[in-house]
């Protein structure tokens, strides 16, 4: 008999152009032969030049639907993606608290679109510190989104663990800090755990096509966790996928365009 897939839960907004949250996670999940599951807690409308309106999914929805994944299917790994509202933080807390436990959390801690849309409010923000940081096992916030729920303003290399070191202290385990938004090359992320620091560099490559860059790393990482891969394995590998998606992009749109998440799958001649 097959060995059944890892499993992962993603619970996020959908993006109607496909290139970031739920659609570029299932894709992403789905090139890293992990299965996908659901929980949607926003419909957007929004292409690669911007957010043109979001739809949020009804809190006590978002919770059922994490409830009644886990309970039948179960999940080896949670990744947790935009999340919209104070209210939407609270049932995504209280159906992990009820139902999540043991199971690996990253939580890619969404705070504004790629495009300068904000997509969650300040109360929000508050709450998912108070609320979710202490249930999470990875958090992976890029340079505006550390700075923003730490407090610490980035100048330097330091100040990044400066970041990720105030941002353990309220609960996180471990916390991946997304450099791709800092200027120059090489672009560096750090990863800051119990068992120390990690830095990855790679190269920076110029091009347009970064839309859902932070989610599809992230994914990315949380494939590796569900297949029980150590943390920095996850992370070094998943930093390569992204590499290759970002190298083969496709080209398509008008503004930030997609990734290309199945390069290992090309299309037919």
């Amino acid at each position: 008999m097959k060995a059944a897939p890892a499993r992962l839960l993603i619970v996020a907004g959908s993006d109607s152009s496909g290139g970031a949250g739920i659609q570029a996670d299932i894709k992403t999940a789905t090139a890293l032969g992990v299965y996908a599951m659901t929980a949607v807690t926003a419909v957007t409308v929004q292409d690669t030049t911007r957010v043109h309106a979001i739809h949020l999914v009804p809190p006590s929805i978002i919770g059922e639907q994490i409830a009644c994944v886990l309970a039948d299917i179960g999940a080896d790994a949670i990744k947790i993606g935009m999340l919209g509202s104070a209210d939407a933080v609270d049932a995504v807390a209280d159906a992990l608290e009820a139902h999540g436990s043991g199971i690996p959390i990253l939580l890619d801690p969404v705070l504004v679109s790629s495009s300068g849309t904000s997509l969650l409010s300040d109360d929000a923000v508050a709450r998912l510190k108070d609320r979710l940081l202490p249930l999470t096992n990875l958090l992976t916030p890029n340079i505006s989104e550390a700075e923003h729920l730490s407090g610490v303003a980035f100048g330097s290399r330091d100040d990044m663990l400066r970041a990720a070191d105030a941002l353990r202290q309220m609960g996180a385990d471990a916390v991946l800090i997304k450099g791709g938004h800092a200027p120059g090359t090489p672009v560096r992320d750090i990863l800051v755990s119990k068992t120390g620091i990690e830095e990855f560099e790679n190269p920076r490559i110029p091009t347009r096509s970064t839309h859902g860059t932070g989610c599809t790393l992230a994914c990315a990482i949380a494939c590796g966790l569900a297949q029980q891969r150590p943390l920095t394995e996850a992370v070094r590998s998943a930093r390569a996928f992204v590499q290759a998606a970002l190298e083969t992009a496709p080209n398509l749109g008008r503004g930030q365009g997609p990734l290309n998440h199945l390069h290992d799958n090309p299309r037919p001649e």
